[in-house]
């Protein structure tokens, strides 16, 4: 049988991918990396240099700057699914490893190539290995205890709106947003708005030598961040914990 395999890579930084990752992506035999339609080289498709040759690594092209499940992402998806499909018509019971950024059960664009392939051949048998999310990343790099005891942790994308973000910061939980960047402004105004800014840590291009890691409150209000940008902001805490 075909086996389509799902494998985190990590936030950016190749030493941050698991063992059984790095096995996978040295012997698998075609390893497809989604690409921007813009054609720039991913952060997913970097992380796979490092572990395989250049010759079994295959571009997948996704609407991957789009905010909404729009007609040109459907299309993108149809179509990078014939093409992983080609791919298994011409090697039957290969094994094929698609790289995602982060998790592949976490924002990511293989549950949607996963189903797509699967409708288009019937049989396929899909497999996952987890990967180092970016909220953990951060949390790592800046020495923030995300959650402790039993405080609850509340992740969601803000291109789905500040709504569900401002609820949280309300509420009180630990808060790991992502893909932020062009909400900045709208999502510092909420920090302050809730009196939660002065916990919060910003990061973008994580393990990348652009990195930018830094108190939310020190962000200029008047300019956008890069789309994938994190956000975690951890509980005011009067015991134990904070900042290691």
């Amino acid at each position: 049988m075909n086996t389509l395999v799902g494998v985190g890579v990590g936030p950016g930084d190749p030493e941050l991918v698991t063992v059984k990752a790095a096995n996978l992506l040295a012997k698998a035999d075609i390893v497809f990396v989604p690409v921007a339609d813009t054609g720039e080289t991913g952060r997913a498709e970097q992380t796979v240099l490092y572990y395989a040759e250049a010759w079994r690594v295959e571009r997948v092209v996704f609407a991957l700057h789009d905010r909404e499940h729009t007609e040109r992402r459907e299309r993108a998806w149809d179509a990078a699914a014939a093409q992983v499909a080609a791919w298994f018509a011409a090697h039957p019971g290969g094994t094929a490893v698609f790289a995602t950024i982060g998790d592949p059960c976490v924002y990511s664009t293989f549950s949607y190539l996963a189903a797509s392939v699967r409708g288009v051949l019937g049989e396929l048998d899909v497999q996952l290995v987890p990967g180092i999310t970016a909220m953990q990343d951060l949390a790592a790099r800046s020495g923030t205890p995300l959650v402790e005891g039993r405080e609850p942790l509340s992740l969601f994308p803000m291109t789905a709106g500040p709504e569900r973000f401002r609820a949280a910061l309300e509420r009180g939980d630990a808060v790991a947003a992502y893909k932020f960047g062009r909400m900045l402004p709208e999502t510092l105004a909420v920090l302050r708005e809730t009196g939660r800014i002065d916990e919060a840590v910003y990061g973008a291009g994580l393990g990348l030598p652009e990195e930018d890691i830094r108190p939310a409150a020190e962000l200029d209000p008047d300019e956008e961040g890069p789309y994938l940008s994190t956000l975690i902001v951890p509980p005011k805490r009067t015991g134990r914990g904070g900042s290691l």
